[in-house]
């Protein structure tokens, strides 16, 4: 019935005794979820935190001289760009095998190994000669990084309700904010380091060991099931895995469905996340792997080096509060409206960053700060996928889908920044405004693609009523972790 026989009689003993409306008392599911929000919430944020602070490290350590020659790798051309773009081939070339072996593994598990190889090789980093070194190294960094995203979706999807979802989801990715502050703040403590390295390999090495560390913390506190999760009661478990009933996407299943695989090659929605993931992330990918752009607009107003990156911090500051702005206003404004009312403060940024005159170095900080808002237009994308597909193949491999399409925005976005155009960067800012324009129209898009698809079940469903066929229509309890995807399921 369920779709996972290890965990089928706990399915069915979850339903018998909590499946009905309200046999979980508001106290009762206010005091789970806050358990589970104390106990994974800051595991995720804090990897995350890590997760952005590795892809500042090579922006920082071109602060501290990793392009210079000599105590540097003598970088040339277009190969620091490169560097900060090819990590993200490994990532690219990794995304969907990684995806397919999640799904038939432990998934925190899976991502503790990730997570500590991960910072393996970020340490092995500072050990490189030349350019080439550095290369094939950031290429299996982004192979172990590519399941991290994708992970903790899944965890959060199994563990949250739909309508719990955009706020979780924005609480741990809000801490990529935090992670461009500590970024800030590691590299102006590493900036002062004196020892028989120079400032940009002790970055990668402190970076590194303390990534490796917390994959070994998320091996023994992250849970990699409701049903088996250690710090949670049997009887909170069991309320645990009845309350995601309603979802109808399922919880977690380990074998590979050909027809679901079918249904999301077919399916528009696939197309239009992997668009969505494209055009949102050339400038994640531009200004986040690049910034030596926000490095000449914070010079220019006479800070050395190293107070450079100490005002990277207000830009984290701003992307917090971006991201958890988003997800305030989706509790508040019409489900419709949201996602595209938290674009209008980067197009707006975007737009008088472009318009600004070349000398107006605080006003052109100040609308870089804005252009931050993107990310909350993204981290509300993101639940789109977690609450609207099911079956965990499709679920799988639509999660890796929006990344793919992450993976070549993030490569297409550093070079949009032309090292010739600075410090005005019209080129890599009009980009920005463009992409912004389009994930508007993509957003709508997905808007009537889901709107009709739900119209259609609810049409199905009012029809066979009509003609005295209601048993036909099965309850909530029936479909819930059967592993049906969403066009199957027509609840």
């Amino acid at each position: 019935m369920f779709g996972n026989g290890d965990l089928t009689a706990f399915y069915e003993e979850a339903l018998d005794k909590y499946g009905a409306e309200g046999a979980i008392s508001p106290e009762a599911e206010k005091r789970l979820v806050r358990k589970l929000d104390w106990h994974v919430i800051p595991v995720l944020g804090i990897c995350y935190m890590f997760y952005y602070v590795d892809k500042t490290t090579l922006s920082y350590a071109a602060i501290f001289g990793i392009k210079a020659k000599g105590t540097g790798l003598n970088l040339h051309g277009t190969q620091y760009s490169w560097l900060s773009s090819i990590f993200y081939f490994g990532w690219l070339a990794w995304a969907i095998p990684s995806n397919l072996i999640l799904q038939r593994s432990p998934p925190a598990t899976y991502l503790s190994i990730n997570i500590f190889m991960w910072g393996v090789l970020l340490c092995a980093q500072a050990a490189s000669k030349k350019f080439v070194d550095l290369a094939v190294l950031r290429i299996l960094s982004g192979a172990f990084e590519a399941i991290a995203d994708p992970c903790f979706m899944l965890i959060t999807s199994m563990l949250y309700t739909r309508e719990e979802q955009p706020m979780r989801i924005s609480l741990w990715y809000s801490w990529n904010g935090v992670g461009v502050a500590a970024g800030g703040l590691f590299g102006y403590a590493i900036g002062h380091i004196q020892g028989a390295l120079v400032s940009w390999r002790y970055e990668f090495i402190i970076v590194g060991a303390i990534c490796s560390f917390w994959g070994i913390v998320i091996l023994l506190l992250l849970p990699n099931h409701p049903a088996t999760c250690m710090w949670l009661t049997r009887e909170e478990r069991l309320m645990a895995v009845a309350r995601l009933r309603k979802n109808q996407t399922g919880i977690a299943n380990t074998h590979f469905k050909r027809d679901q695989a079918w249904e999301f090659i077919t399916d528009i929605k696939t197309y239009l996340f992997l668009l969505l993931g494209f055009v949102a992330n050339i400038p994640n990918g531009g200004i986040s792997n690049f910034l030596t752009f926000l490095k000449t607009v914070i010079q220019g107003l006479g800070y050395d080096t190293l107070h450079t990156a100490l005002l990277g911090i207000p830009q984290g500051a701003f992307v917090v509060v971006w991201i958890m702005s988003g997800a305030f206003l989706n509790t508040r404004l019409p489900k419709n409206s949201r996602t595209i009312v938290c674009m209008i403060p980067t197009i707006s940024g975007s737009l008088a960053f472009l318009l600004a005159p070349k000398n107006a170095y605080v006003g052109r900080l100040i609308c870089f700060y804005l252009t931050g808002s993107y990310q909350c237009t993204f981290v509300l994308s993101l639940s789109l996928i977690t609450s609207n597909t099911g079956g965990q193949t499709k679920k799988m491999l639509t999660t890796a889908i929006i990344w793919f399409g992450a993976c070549i925005g993030n490569i297409a976005g550093p070079f949009f920044y032309k090292a010739n155009q600075a410090p005005s960067y019209h080129l890599g800012i009009g980009s920005m405004l463009v992409c912004n324009c389009l994930e508007v129209l993509i957003i709508f898009a997905l808007r009537v693609v889901l709107k009709r698809a739900n119209a259609q079940k609810e049409k199905a469903a009012a029809a066979l009523i009509k003609d005295g066929q209601s048993e036909a229509v099965p309850h909530v309890n029936e479909t819930a972790f059967n592993d049906l995807t969403d066009k199957q399921n027509v609840k």
